[in-house]
């Protein structure tokens, strides 16, 4: 069973929900790694405000400094900052799993990542990237890091991390998870049907690992375990990732999972 963070497993009782806040913070959370300019439109459009709403939060935020604007787009200020900083000083997973990462990448000459769920997507919490001690400055593996960092949200339902996760919660819960979510297409490999991807969750669940195949993005494969803690439940997911030119994906499987489960179990005491 997987270890669900507060937010998705309490309920409030409906006189202590504070609306403005909700809907302050889901302005915040609609600028990502796909988005970092937004204006009132389509801030509206991810968020479900009306555009005269979205403009009034953002303009709210931007007063707060949480945000910087150039009077038509808006976008992130180095004050969120202060929230990552404080979580990742504080957070017990990403401090202990950090070295193996640097340790993982060394030995696979791969990027690899820890993730965990929140909502729709995964949240990097952790990254090792291998870039070699002479790599010229684009190659595959460098290619793999850009765009991906600590904080990167990415779909669960088209990664390695996300299935991985997502095949480890209640049934109950992942058949909410699949009412809510809409699956979007990615490349051509992208699970976009309910049945489709229940039915990989369910080998996943199976096998105990994941393997992406092109599903995120074209060219780039993924392998993912579960990270469980002492009492078996599933807090975060471990990958390796890799491009997939010249190769074929199964073979990172028969390659590089036997290595990704004695990193997952040894990484077991430590969350």
């Amino acid at each position: 069973m997987i270890a669900q963070p507060t937010h998705m497993t309490s309920h409030m009782n409906k006189a202590d929900w504070i609306e403005g806040m909700a809907r302050g913070m889901a302005v915040l959370e609609s600028f990502d790694t796909e988005r970092q300019r937004l204006n009132a439109t389509l801030t509206a459009q991810r968020t479900g405000l009306t555009r005269a709403a979205a403009r009034r939060h953002l303009l709210t935020l931007t007063h707060l400094g949480y945000l910087e604007t150039d009077g038509q787009y808006y976008w992130l200020s180095a004050k969120v900052l202060g929230f990552s900083g404080s979580y990742l000083s504080g957070a017990r997973l990403p401090r202990a799993v950090q070295p193996t990462l640097h340790q993982l990448s060394v030995a696979t000459q791969l990027s690899c990542s820890v993730a965990v769920l929140q909502n729709d997507a995964v949240i990097i919490v952790a990254r090792g990237i291998w870039q070699g001690p002479n790599l010229p400055a684009k190659t595959s593996h460098n290619v793999l890091a850009y765009g991906l960092h600590v904080g990167t949200r990415l779909p669960a339902h088209a990664t390695s991390t996300g299935q991985v996760l997502l095949a480890n919660l209640p049934p109950a819960q992942l058949q909410t998870w699949m009412e809510a979510k809409p699956l979007s297409r990615l490349t051509a490999r992208t699970s976009t049907h309910p049945k489709d991807l229940i039915k990989k969750l369910k080998q996943v669940a199976k096998q105990d690992y994941c393997l992406a195949d092109q599903e995120h993005e074209l060219g780039v494969d993924a392998l993912a375990v579960p990270l469980r803690n002492q009492q078996g439940e599933t807090v975060a997911a471990l990958n390796l990732v890799r491009s997939s030119a010249g190769s074929h994906a199964p073979d990172l499987v028969t390659r590089w999972l036997p290595l990704l489960q004695q990193t997952a179990q040894a990484l077991r005491p430590l969350i």
